[in-house]
């Protein structure tokens, strides 16, 4: 096809994008026509001209990647693949259908669709775990980034930016489709274009402006892009909301409203004359170079022949989270698909024992916990077995994206390090108490809490094994004793009964520093006669119900749970809402109020979580 031939059919094919885009949302009765309408023209070079890709295999390793971060604007994504000939009319028509996977803004539910967006200001960094994994396979990809304006104040998109250019990540191109007008009002930055160019240079990215309805502009500087090496490329497009139509076109309140039947008509016959009377045929794109299929296969651990097995001796103390890190270690000596995105605490959560082995599998993402967690659901939606560690309470920063990552169904694997008051001298702000209950709640998420340096080692092998969805690992500060033997397992939803007699008054059900204060508090009461017995909860969410209640209804059917952590959703409540219709007697132990600086030990004294509170709330339960 000649070039003004070329130009003149993406040119069409955008306006038929505008059209379906229309069609879409007026069936549906809501959605974002007019923001669909002001990226058609980028939308048609990407798909139609620039993009390598199988549309019969969304998953082929070497297809190029489109990550559409404005969410809100998907239909125009789904009318693209209608002019591939993967979704029909008939389909497209379906858009936000209870039974369609056409979904509103997008999600797995659609394999087409890259990653979960819509929480605006992610999809950038998903694009960089996308980018880092094509650097990681030696794959010659190229990942494509679509934002909005107004998604453009989030600072998460600047997370993003600084890490792909400290990472020189060219392959890696993001748009940004400078539409001028928010939600509710004007962006703050509207058309001023060499404010966003200034940004991002400043950043190290590599910054192309163009007239985002300019077809050969476009193409230009996608082609631009495609030499640029050392750095990443942002392309800056000036285009206008409800573009082609002037009654809309750059006007405010158009936002998020569908077009009325009357109204859809009318549009349709204006944005039709552009076609020029000629039929759109569906597009065969140009298929990408061929790629090996991609090996992942399982993690398996083996403790005995690990190098630092003689730490793991019954009765030495090691901390949980340092032995984590000797679990990464292990599963990425066992399989090269293992990764680690740090948050520059490498030298406390001991990523950096990874990094010292594995420094090309090893990505440093400084402060950005956001980004932290953005990439390593990047990584792992393309087929990566990627950690990412931090202290628990900074995962309360980069929730959203953790539930994003949950609704993509991304099995991003979590450490938080540094939870509860036992942390000692650093104080609350640095005390995880809230890690358990955000994890719990994200559907598809398991919550691993272990207690010794064997459970944390042979923890870190569950988490490398669960593909569908998230896993959080919540590793003890402190140095512990080794409760178990190097050739104990450990299951996914599994407990261990430590304790257990015949004359049992209560079920003590605790996890992490706290099995140690009712290990003690069990020696207390038994030299007063007082026989309790003792579940290490090592699987939070889910947790083995059935153990723990037939050990409860041994025990006159008291549980005293203990925790250190907030009540709200954390293994107290987990287990109280399990187990509430037995008609059991429960009584929750657990971090009540602020704390404060201090020793471990006294923290644990004030939260009222010691061996002390412990004994007191047995007899309080059993008179």
């Amino acid at each position: 096809m000649a070039d003004e031939e070329l130009l003149l059919d993406l040119k069409r094919r955008a306006y038929q994008l505008r059209i379906d885009s229309i069609r879409a949302t007026t069936a549906a009765g809501s959605g974002h026509p007019t923001s669909c309408m002001s990226a058609a023209d980028v939308v048609s070079t990407l798909f139609y001209h620039v993009m390598h890709y199988d549309p019969k295999n969304p998953h082929y390793p070497n297809n190029d990647r489109f990550v559409l971060s404005k969410g809100h604007t998907v239909p125009v994504v789904y009318a693209a693949w209608k002019q591939v000939g993967v979704v029909s009319d008939e389909q497209l028509l379906t858009l936000r259908q209870f039974n369609s996977v056409l979904e509103g803004h997008p999600t797995p539910r659609w394999e087409y669709n890259e990653a979960a967006t819509g929480s605006l200001g992610q999809g950038l960094s998903v694009g960089a775990g996308f980018a880092l994994n094509a650097r990681l396979n030696k794959l010659d990809y190229r990942t494509y980034v679509m934002m909005g304006d107004g998604e453009s104040a989030e600072g998460s998109v600047y997370e993003a930016a600084a890490f792909s250019s400290y990472h020189k990540l060219d392959n890696l191109v993001g748009i940004i489709d400078c539409n001028r007008l928010g939600q509710s009002e004007p962006t703050s930055v509207q058309h001023d274009l060499e404010t966003y160019r200034k940004r991002f240079e400043a950043f190290g990215w590599h910054v192309e402006v163009i007239d985002g309805h300019n077809i050969k502009e476009i193409v230009q500087a996608f082609d631009k892009a495609s030499s640029v090496k050392g750095k990443p490329t942002m392309i800056i497009s000036k285009t206008f909301k409800g573009y082609g139509l002037d009654s809309v076109s750059n006007q405010m309140g158009y936002h998020g409203k569908a077009f009325s039947q009357d109204q859809a008509k009318s549009a349709i016959e204006v944005l039709s004359k552009s076609l020029d009377g000629k039929s759109i045929t569906t597009y065969t794109p140009h298929l990408p170079k061929e790629a090996a299929p991609e090996k992942h296969g399982d993690v398996k651990l083996d403790l005995k022949s690990d190098p630092k097995s003689a730490e793991f001796a019954i009765g030495k103390k090691l901390s949980v989270r340092k032995a984590v890190g000797y679990g990464l270690v292990a599963s990425g000596r066992v399989n090269k698909n293992v990764v680690a995105v740090d948050a520059d605490v490498k030298n406390s959560t001991f990523l950096e024992f990874f990094e010292k082995e594995f420094p090309d599998r090893f990505f440093q993402g400084f402060i950005a916990e956001q980004n932290m967690v953005g990439v390593t659901t990047g990584l792992n939606l393309r087929g990566k077995i990627a950690f990412c560690a931090t202290f628990g309470a900074f995962f309360s920063r980069a929730f959203d994206h953790l539930r994003m990552a949950g609704i993509a169904k991304a099995p991003v694997r979590a450490i938080g390090t540094h939870c509860g008051v036992s942390i000692g001298a650093d104080g609350p702000s640095q005390m995880a108490l809230e890690d358990i209950s955000i994890f719990r709640t994200i559907p598809g998420a398991i919550v691993l809490y272990p207690s010794d340096a064997v459970s944390g080692y042979k923890l870190v092998e569950i988490a490398s094994n669960h593909h569908t969805g998230i896993s959080y690992i919540r590793a003890t500060r402190e140095d512990t004793p080794n409760v178990y033997g190097i050739d104990e397992e450990f299951h996914l939803g599994g407990c261990k009964v430590l304790k257990q007699s015949d004359s049992d008054q209560v079920l003590l059900v605790t996890a992490g520093i706290t099995l140690f204060e009712a290990l003690a508090a069990h020696d207390a009461l038994k030299q007063q006669g007082i026989n309790v017995s003792i579940i290490d909860l090592y699987s939070v969410h889910p947790f083995d119900a059935k153990t723990v209640s037939e050990v409860a209804k041994k025990s006159k059917g008291r549980i005293i749970t203990i925790e250190d952590h907030y009540r709200a959703g954390g293994l107290g409540e987990a287990v109280v809402s399990e187990l509430a219709s037995h008609g059991f007697h429960f009584k929750i132990l657990c971090v009540n109020s602020l704390s404060r600086s201090g020793t471990t030990q006294e923290l644990l004294e004030y939260a009222q979580i010691d061996k002390k509170a412990i004994v007191e709330a047995v007899k309080e339960i059993t008179h």
